[in-house]
């Protein structure tokens, strides 16, 4: 199949956007509370799909999750802890780039979570989230899949690219050695945390842009179809002429001059 281009991938996303922007509305309005959890491989996507989603949103009612490494204290806290304090609250929308399912994933493969914490986990996640859809938050969760060729030209992407060279740490390389270890992990977490009450969704994700439009239109037919509409404002014309701002060059400062330690 031919790769997705961008004028189409434009065409197909702006309508998108704009039941997302409905959506959002009415989120705030009914005071709901949606939590998207996007999950996959390095260089799947994820946080490309996150940008599509909240790109036209209110920054101050659609937040991004993206945690870094746990602190010492964190480290010792139960494990959901720290991910909690990030659950939307009414009205809110949390998208997580990447979450709790770090401990079934690059934890795991990597070694930095045993074998007996991974277990307590898998077993502890379905339990969890539960409770978060019982009590109402209406919760979403993709996994973006990618294959290792497209993996390798992702990595080899960043690797060229200064403005994505933040994108690739050591973790990322060594991830490529461990294909097949983060495969045999994420058939585990899946087999374990697919539930009826928080299934999972997987998601094509080898071309990025179809991926997007992919789980934009899952999601959006997964959300209730409910519209609210937009207050009526009122835009009288001015009452006097277009005031105009000053933009004449600023006089010099003087120089600032570091003072001398004692």
């Amino acid at each position: 199949m031919s790769k997705l281009k961008r004028n189409d991938y434009e065409a197909l996303l702006q309508p998108m956007q704009v039941e997302l922007a409905l959506a959002a509305r009415w989120v705030q309005h009914t005071g709901q509370r949606l939590l998207v959890i996007v999950e996959g491989r390095d260089t799947a996507g994820k946080g490309g799909a996150i940008d599509a989603i909240r790109e036209h949103l209110n920054p101050r009612q659609c937040k991004v999750v993206a945690l870094p490494k746990p602190t010492e204290r964190e480290a010792s806290q139960w494990y959901f802890q720290r991910y909690v304090t990030h659950l939307p609250a009414a009205g809110e929308i949390a998208l997580f780039d990447r979450s709790w399912y770090n401990r079934a994933g690059v934890e795991q493969v990597m070694g930095f979570a045993s074998a007996a914490q991974v277990e307590a986990f898998l077993h502890a996640t379905p339990q969890f989230e539960k409770q978060l859809v019982e009590d109402g938050i209406l919760l979403f969760k993709y996994w973006l899949c990618c294959d290792q060729e497209k993996q390798e030209n992702r990595f080899a992407e960043r690797l060229a690219d200064p403005l994505k060279g933040w994108k690739l740490s050591p973790i990322d390389l060594e991830a490529r050695n461990r294909y097949r270890a983060y495969t045999e992990a994420r058939e585990a977490m899946l087999k374990a945390t697919h539930t009826r009450h928080a299934p999972w969704t997987l998601v094509d994700f080898n071309d990025q842009k179809l991926g997007r439009l992919t789980l934009l239109r899952d999601l959006l037919d997964r959300l209730p179809d409910t519209r609210v509409d937009a207050p009526a404002i009122a835009f009288p014309p001015l009452q006097s002429a277009p005031g105009k701002e000053h933009y004449g060059v600023l006089k010099p400062l003087p120089a600032f001059k570091v003072p001398e330690v004692v």
